[in-house]
């Protein structure tokens, strides 16, 4: 599997993952499903985020990760999967408050976020038992701890 990460940094902010721990992440997600894959991941400040949020989801709060899918135009094959939208503020503050490791919560956002893309999703209890247990199964590939340790 080969990725092909497009790495924005929109904003100022303070122990960022590299571009390496990226590609490995979404190369974690992905792999499974494709043989190759183009994606691009914005780190976006708070106000990007809300504004994004509130766009496309009517919520107005900045978030941790947004997942916008490509679809190309019928007869047209790409292997651009979409866009992550990631803001670090939220994602700090989801790591303190759930105590978990600011890297590690990253690659979360980045798979979760990667999964989305593909077409995964949570709406529903099945669905959301079936993403969760993918996202559990790629970070302990990465040795990281089950993110969802503290939802009982």
């Amino acid at each position: 599997m080969s990725v092909e990460l497009d790495l924005q940094i929109a904003c100022e902010f303070a122990d960022l993952p590299s571009q390496q721990q990226f590609e490995l992440w979404a190369d974690k997600a992905l792999s499974p499903y494709l043989e190759h894959a183009e994606l691009t991941i914005r780190i976006a400040d708070e106000k990007e985020s809300q504004e994004l949020n509130h766009q496309y989801r009517g919520k107005n709060k900045p978030t941790n990760v947004l997942s916008f899918p490509f679809e190309a135009p019928a007869g047209i094959e790409l292997p651009l999967v979409g866009d992550l939208i990631i803001c670090p503020q939220v994602v700090k503050a989801e790591s303190i408050e759930q105590e978990k490791s600011f890297h590690e919560h990253f690659a979360h956002m980045v798979i979760h976020g990667c999964l989305h893309l593909l077409g995964f999703d949570h709406i529903n209890e099945k669905d959301a038992e079936e993403m969760e247990s993918l996202e559990k199964e790629f970070l302990a590939q990465l040795g990281i701890s089950d993110p969802y340790r503290d939802d009982l």
